[in-house]
């Protein structure tokens, strides 16, 4: 019987082209409070069988000079739409992505994938600034 791999799989994540997370300026940077960002409708694929994952997205963040643009947020999350990605690799590259682009003070992102086979998955990754 051969034995199943997952070597090589996602060597790809971390250097992927994905849409740009547009910003605009927070006029409010002289206060401290956290945006929530919220969607259900965030679908990816399991790299290993091909079947559809569905999530619910999670993004909290304390704004410094920018605020994230809802539009191109909802343009990033589509772009996975056909992507072979693990929860876990997402829900890090998500956050990567938010910091590059609106360098907030604080960051946190949780994905809690819909149950498959019995099990569910709920992945939390968070930046603490500089």
């Amino acid at each position: 019987m051969k034995k199943k791999t997952y070597k090589g799989l996602q060597e790809h994540i971390r250097k992927m082209k994905t849409p740009k997370i547009d910003t605009f300026a927070n006029k409010y940077d002289d206060k401290e409070y956290i945006i929530n960002i919220e969607t259900s409708e965030f679908t990816c694929v399991c790299p290993k069988t091909g079947l559809p994952d569905f999530a619910v997205i999670c993004l909290q963040y304390k704004p410094a000079k920018v605020c994230v643009e809802l539009k191109s947020f909802k343009e990033y999350l589509y772009s996975y739409r056909t992507v072979g990605i693990f929860h876990e690799h997402f829900t890090n590259r998500l956050l990567e992505d938010v910091v590059r682009s609106a360098n907030p003070k604080w960051a946190k992102v949780r994905t809690t994938f819909n149950t498959r086979g019995g099990i569910s998955t709920t992945v939390e990754a968070e930046y603490s600034g500089n």
